[in-house]
């Protein structure tokens, strides 16, 4: 996409939703917006939280897919490197000038192989995810092709039942593995959780995590045993980093939607049983929405619908309301309850969304507000880099 310089007035409404300088009040919608100030005091709050621990903070690029965001990660303290999901992705970012990304998958087709050497043989340090052994052999040929070596993450199932080994067994079988090539380099585990990150209760969310954190441990000890060093154990979400970061095991945390959140984690509890979008972190990302109708009494309508955000996690919450709430939508309407029919035509609601790392996938770009004006335009650099 083309920087923001490049547009004029002309482009409002068809090339780009807004251009810096704007009026808040005259974007077009439906949009991303980013509050920058909100989003500047998450950035800043994680830095804090694992200041006192021995972590490292590498975010994730999956959810906001943006080469802006991420450099604004890496400009803070104890920040290194960041994640993505994807080989085209990653390849987004390192071509933005990101040097050290790693890869918190598994990368097995020929090609995607082959994209991924190139991104280490640019000179970027690319780390990948393995479970299997024949994905080694592939592998260690792909980045011996490139002359160049790929760092690997054997990586755990921790109880997701996605991707990832079952023990110590498999795990030591195939640290070896990697460990007999020439172009392929053991850095250690990788043992994320996914399936626990959205668990409401704390409690629950402990529980699980403590077992977790002793599956890590015995793999420690195993690869200890014999002989084999493990710098990395890589993990950690949103919603249970603390606990990683105190555990002692942990080197590294993959949180992502810390930066931005959205209404399901703002669902989730904290320790003390508060919700984590009000008692710990601020809501960023917002989906802008203008009032298209008004014709049936306590309804109103607005345009953005399925197109411009996911609904896999709920429905987006109205921000700054409690007395109107989105009910339903099709493709490029949302249906609002208003009781007192307060709401207006041309009025702009804020909608919190559902879930954020797919809704930021349907757009083109961040629109990023601070006092009322629009301040940038971000590409949403990665967009639909699924490869």
């Amino acid at each position: 996409m083309k920087a923001n310089h490049t547009y004029s007035e002309d482009d409002i409404g068809f090339n780009v939703p807004a251009l810096p300088g704007m009026r808040a009040d005259d974007i077009q919608t439906p949009c991303l917006i980013i509050d920058l100030d909100q989003f500047e005091f998450n950035l800043q709050k994680m830095v804090k939280e694992l200041k006192s621990y021995n972590v490292t903070l590498r975010p994730h690029a999956k959810m906001h897919k943006s080469v802006d965001v991420a450099l604004k990660q890496l400009a803070l303290e104890g920040t290194k490197g960041i994640c993505c999901q994807k080989v085209s992705e990653a390849e987004v970012f390192s071509r933005a000038g990101i040097s050290d990304i790693l890869i918190t998958n598994q990368v097995c087709d020929e090609l995607k192989i082959s994209r991924l050497s190139g991104i280490a043989a640019s000179g970027c340090r690319v780390t990948v995810c393995i479970d299997n052994l024949s994905n080694i052999s592939a592998l260690a040929e792909g980045a011996s092709k490139k002359n160049t070596q790929i760092h690997c993450l054997v990586e755990l199932d921790c109880g997701a039942g996605r991707c990832g080994v079952a023990g110590p067994e498999e795990l030591l079988e195939l640290a070896k593995a990697i460990d007999a090539t020439d172009s392929l380099i053991f850095d250690g585990l990788q043992a994320y959780q996914g399936g626990i990150q959205h668990e409401k209760s704390y409690e629950q969310r402990d529980e699980v995590m403590q077992g977790v954190i002793e599956q890590v441990k015995a793999c420690l000890v195993s690869l200890e045993t014999a002989g084999i060093s493990c710098r990395v154990v890589s993990g950690g979400g949103t919603g249970t980093f603390l606990i990683e970061a105190a555990s002692g095991v942990y080197t590294e945390l993959q949180c992502g939607s810390y930066a931005f959140m959205d209404a399901d984690y703002g669902r989730v509890k904290n320790k003390v049983g508060q919700r984590l979008d009000r008692a710990e972190w601020k809501n960023a990302l917002f989906l802008l929405t203008s009032i298209m109708s008004t014709a049936r009494d306590g309804r109103a309508v607005c345009d953005a619908g399925l197109k411009v955000q996911s609904v896999d996690s709920g429905l987006p919450i109205i921000f700054g309301y409690d007395d109107v709430t989105y009910i339903n939508c099709s493709d490029e309407h949302g249906v609002i309850q208003d009781l007192k029919n307060k709401l207006e035509i041309n009025e702009k609601l804020r909608l919190i969304p559902g879930h954020c790392d797919p809704t930021c996938n349907l757009h083109d770009w961040y629109v990023c507000v601070r006092g009322g004006k629009v301040e940038h335009i971000w590409p949403v650099s990665a967009r639909g880099k699924a490869w």
